[in-house]
């Protein structure tokens, strides 16, 4: 198949285009890397810097979009999957939708029908816009809110979620959200990762080199070894203020036993060598699901504090491994599970050892893709 896949999210598409062509097909990934994380792609839609930098890109798109037709699949990785305002969109949507075969919509994160049904229906105990019956009213959360609802974007979500052949959710909190509204449509399909313990003898990427200057993923160390990725403006819309001032707190109650490794605004390249060689990361407060970072990390024998709730077990089928800290949405929660951990490290190998076989079973990027070639594949029959 000729695949074309627009957009990035944390790595989600350069990594399933790595599985897609180990298993023969040509795949074309076309992104801006994902601003300053850098993830790797074929051909760059960077916004140029600048008052005009719109126009300039406007410009670059209409003339990339002969080459940009042909396909058997196009996927999206978000209703705004180019760095352009959402009304120049329709026509590049319309245009791939009509020189391609067929087209799928990812929903990965931040779109109207994650911010409305967090904010009408509520499926989730706790979102990015809610806990509990609590709105959030911080400004990130505010800012989503005027960014999706009655506006351009939101129209493009649902002309495109109402117009793809198939939409595909990369995490538990984003198949809910989609459920009630394209159930014959949409499918979960787990996130993809390339882990340093894949048994694929292909040659990798520097961005997914293997551990050799590092101990083995199944040390521990005398002092838990603590890694925080604290994203540009993200920080509290994610919850990693409140996580980082709980780290910090437990690191001041027990310094002997807990250092804090930061890595802020930094390539993603670079954010791997700071994470390697960590016991434990601490990753989205306000997630019911380990996204891509932790996942990573976790495929390397880091333990997950974050999202592990019940509900995200279950969509994997998962009866078995609990390799996830889970926490509850508030400083408190935080601070008990990492008091818990630097407490009793005992804890430790047996959560690493489930991390690696958790990402084994259910993210290892060849079973994803898979599992993409297959909703393909169903979809050119149709």
């Amino acid at each position: 198949m000729r695949i074309l896949l627009l957009g990035e999210y944390s790595n989600v598409h350069a990594t399933l285009a790595k599985g897609l062509r180990e298993m023969g097909h040509e795949v074309t990934v076309v992104s801006n890397g994902d601003f300053w994380k850098d993830y790797p792609r074929d051909i760059d839609v960077s916004r140029p810097a600048g008052r005009v930098g719109g126009l300039r890109l406007l410009a670059r798109v209409y003339a990339l979009l002969p080459r940009l037709k042909g396909y058997d699949i196009v996927q999206l990785i978000n209703p705004m999957f180019l760095e352009l305002k959402a009304r120049r969109l329709f026509p590049v949507y319309r245009y791939l939708r009509r020189h391609n075969r067929k087209v799928v919509l990812c929903a990965m994160g931040m779109d109207y029908y994650w911010v409305n049904e967090c904010l009408t229906r509520r499926p989730l105990r706790y979102s990015d816009f809610n806990i509990g019956q609590e709105w959030r009213t911080d400004a990130p959360a505010m800012e989503a809110r005027r960014d999706w609802l009655a506006t351009d974007k939101e129209k493009l979500n649902r002309m495109m979620a109402h117009d793809c052949d198939a939409i595909v959710a990369g995490l538990y909190e984003y198949y809910v959200c989609y459920q009630p509204h394209f159930a014959d449509k949409l499918q979960f399909i787990p996130l993809p990762i390339v882990s340093p313990a894949s048994s694929h003898p292909s040659p990798l990427s520097s961005q997914f080199s293997p551990l050799s200057s590092h101990p083995s993923p199944l040390t521990s160390h005398f002092k838990l070894r603590l890694f925080i990725g604290i994203s540009r403006g993200r920080s509290a819309y994610k919850g990693t203020d409140i996580m980082l001032r709980a780290a910090e707190a437990v690191g001041e109650k027990y310094p002997d036993r807990m250092e804090i490794v930061k890595a802020e605004g930094v390539p993603f390249a670079e954010y791997q060598q700071l994470m390697d060689g960590s016991d434990a990361i601490l990753d989205q407060l306000y997630s019911y699901t380990p996204s891509m970072n932790p996942l990573l990390a976790m495929s390397k024998g880091i333990v997950c504090i974050g999202g592990g709730e019940p509900e995200s077990y279950d969509i994997l089928g998962e009866q078995e491994l609990r390799p996830i800290v889970n926490v509850q949405p508030s400083y408190e929660s935080v601070f008990h599970e990492l008091e818990q951990l630097v407490l009793h490290p005992e804890r430790l190998p047996l959560l690493k050892r489930q991390s690696i076989e958790y990402v084994s079973r259910h993210h290892d990027y060849l079973k994803v893709a898979a599992q993409y070639v297959a909703l393909y594949e169903k979809l050119l029959c149709q």
